[in-house]
C-alpha cells in the first residue's frame, strides 16, 4: 500500500514506468510538501514509540514509514496468519536497536499485555484500539479500517503523499496534545 514517502514513491515510479510518462508536476510538489513536513516535525517524531495493530499490507507500509521518522513501531499485532508478515517486519525494523514485539494472528489482548510490560508513547490502529488506549492513557491515531467512532474520515486522503501529510498531522496532533495536557504551567507554551 502507498503509505509515506517510499512506499509512495514505488507506487508512483510504477506507474509511470507503465505508463511511459514523466510525473506530473503535482505530483512532485505533493513529495515536495512531505518531505519538507517530515523535516519540520522530526524533532517531535524521533524515538517515540508506537503501538500499531490492523491489516497485515497496511501495518507493512505503516512500519516502513515509521521507522523512516526515527520511529521505533515496537509492538505489532495483526488478525492474520502468515510467517511472510512476520519476517517482512522483522526485515524493516531490524536496524532499529530495540526489541520488536510482532506477531501474524496476534489479537488485542496480547498486544494490551506487551503495551503493559513495555508501554509506548502513541498507538496508531482502528477504533478497537480505544480500549487500551483508555485502560493506559495513551494517545491514539486512529487509521486503518473499521474507524467506528468517528465520522468524515473517508474523506480524508490516507494513501500517496497527500494521505503521508494527512498521516503526519493526525500523529503530530496527538503527541502535542499530550504534551499540552502534561506541561506544568511553567512548559505549557503557545508557540512552540
Amino acid at each position: 500500500m502507498p503509505f509515506g514517502l517510499a512506499a509512495s514513491d514505488r507506487f508512483i515510479d510504477a506507474l509511470r514506468t507503465i505508463a511511459g510518462v514523466v510525473v506530473p508536476e503535482q505530483i512532485t510538489r505533493e513529495r515536495g510538501q512531505l518531505v519538507d513536513m517530515i523535516s519540520d516535525m522530526h524533532q517531535y517524531f524521533y524515538g517515540r514509540k508506537v503501538a500499531l495493530a490492523g491489516d497485515p499490507d497496511q501495518l507493512i507500509a505503516m512500519t516502513e514509514f515509521l521507522v523512516s521518522l526515527d520511529m521505533k513501531p515496537v509492538h505489532i499485532v495483526t488478525g492474520t496468519p502468515g510467517k511472510k508478515f512476520e519476517e517482512r517486519i522483522r526485515e524493516i525494523t531490524r536496524d532499529m536497536g530495540c526489541e520488536v514485539n510482532v506477531k501474524a494472528k496476534g489479537d488485542m489482548f496480547l498486544l494490551h499485555q506487551w503495551i503493559k510490560n513495555d508501554p509506548v508513547d502513541f498507538l496508531i490502529g482502528n477504533s478497537y484500539l480505544k480500549y487500551i488506549a483508555r485502560d493506559e492513557d495513551i494517545p491514539l491515531v486512529r487509521w486503518g479500517f473499521p474507524i467506528l467512532d468517528r465520522q468524515g474520515h473517508q474523506y480524508f486522503p490516507t494513501v500517496g503523499y497527500k494521505g503521508g501529510l494527512r498521516l503526519l498531522e493526525k500523529i503530530l496532533d496527538v503527541l502535542l496534545d499530550r504534551k499540552d495536557r502534561d506541561d506544568s504551567e511553567i512548559g505549557f507554551e503557545l508557540v512552540l
